[in-house]
């Protein structure tokens, strides 16, 4: 087989690219999924909370809300159907980490679960770490 027929039979099994309904599916479950943390806050701050602690405590809810999707494996579904809408940073992040210690699980508690609890989310610790080192010194120079 030549490497032109060879490329035809790559190209002829290849998905076609579904860019643009991806693009929809993830900005809107991706906004679904914003607003939805913005009913949280409003629900919070009707109940009286203070605003700094809504923002906390729906912080926490969209966490717990991502990791309980993902262990009842309701998650997954959720991203087949979102695309990457299901990246909004908080609750992609708790899927993330809760994929990875579900799936580590038969390996024990230590050498399992919390050693491979970041093995998808350390790199996005360790950018974000960095990134706002960077950025905190840079705006501290320019603010002098």
């Amino acid at each position: 087989m030549t490497k032109a027929e060879y490329s035809d039979y790559v190209a002829s099994k290849a998905p076609k690219s579904t860019s643009l309904k991806d693009i929809v599916c993830s900005f809107i479950f991706g906004g679904l999924i914003c607003c939805a943390g913005q009913g949280i806050l409003t629900l919070y701050e009707h109940l009286g909370f203070d605003k700094n602690t809504a923002k906390s405590a729906t912080s926490i809810t969209l966490i717990f809300l991502g990791a309980f999707l993902t262990a009842l494996h309701l998650y997954d579904r959720l991203a087949k159907a979102a695309r990457s809408g299901t990246l909004v940073p908080i609750t992609g992040f708790a899927n993330a980490v809760t994929a990875s210690a579900i799936e580590f699980k038969s390996e024990g508690m230590v050498n399992g679960t919390a050693a491979k609890m970041f093995v998808i989310a350390g790199p996005v610790i360790v950018f974000g770490v960095c990134a706002s080192s960077i950025y905190g010194v840079i705006y501290y120079l320019i603010s002098k």
